[in-house]
């Protein structure tokens, strides 16, 4: 599991069936300081984030087949939370109500 920043939407007229009518994002892995933590991916959103939304994602295929209760689904990035604000060493790192206006004007 891993936080992300989501950072856009992705449209894919031709996919899978089971994809239909799920939204996909693209999201920029980030440390809980901020700091970029790797390459963007798309992850099937399961909670209804949304542009510069900082989430939780797992990326895993087993996890996300579980959490999606399909078995051979082709699926492996799955957003499964939002995250309200994070506390690293009792110091306030990220805080949604301030951060999600600044993400939205980048």
């Amino acid at each position: 599991m891993f936080l992300a920043d989501v950072v856009g939407n992705v449209v894919s007229p031709v996919q899978c069936d089971f994809l239909n009518a799920r939204p996909l994002l693209l999201v920029k892995p980030v440390t809980p300081r901020d700091s970029s933590a790797g390459r963007a991916r798309i992850a099937v959103d399961t909670v209804g984030a949304g542009e510069g939304d900082r989430v939780l994602v797992i990326d895993e295929g087993n996890s996300g087949r579980q959490i999606l209760a399909a078995g051979d689904i082709p699926v492996k990035t799955l957003i499964v939370g939002v995250v309200d604000h994070i506390e690293l060493n009792g110091e306030h790192t990220y805080n949604h109500g301030e951060n999600h206006h600044q993400g939205a004007k980048q």
